[in-house]
């Protein structure tokens, strides 16, 4: 299996060239942003976080530890789990930018699926 690569950015941000396909990974969609400016070829919202766990986390950098373990836990879930199985064959095709609102990406939901896409294209044979 070919490994692809897994960015993260914010929704916001100009598209690269090298974004690949570009994935919105929030459950809610950005403020101020037309779909046009998003440049989107997926909203993959059934993988964004809970509505109870994304208001628990808020984006305090203290809980990210914690808010990691608990989103782990929730991709689990069927809706989840077949969400995040569609990620995984985006990813097959070529590289995909995962896109975020949050002002700090590095702690966001992104950033989780981002290691844990990017942990399975480098570790596990093709399934």
């Amino acid at each position: 299996m070919t490994a692809h690569t897994v960015g993260v950015r914010r929704v916001y941000d100009e598209p690269s060239p090298t974004d690949g396909s570009r994935v919105l990974v929030d459950r809610i969609w950005p403020r101020g942003l037309s779909k046009e400016k998003a440049h989107l070829n997926q909203w993959c919202k059934a993988v964004a976080p809970s509505t109870d766990l994304r208001k628990w986390y808020a984006h305090v950098p203290e809980r990210f530890v914690e808010f990691t373990t608990r989103y782990e836990e929730e991709l689990k879930e069927p809706e989840c789990a077949a969400a995040l199985q569609s990620l995984r064959e985006i990813l097959r095709e070529g590289p995909v930018t995962l896109l975020t609102a949050t002002k700090n990406p590095e702690i966001s939901e992104a950033t989780v699926l981002a290691k844990i896409l990017t942990d399975e294209s480098t570790s596990q044979p093709e399934q």
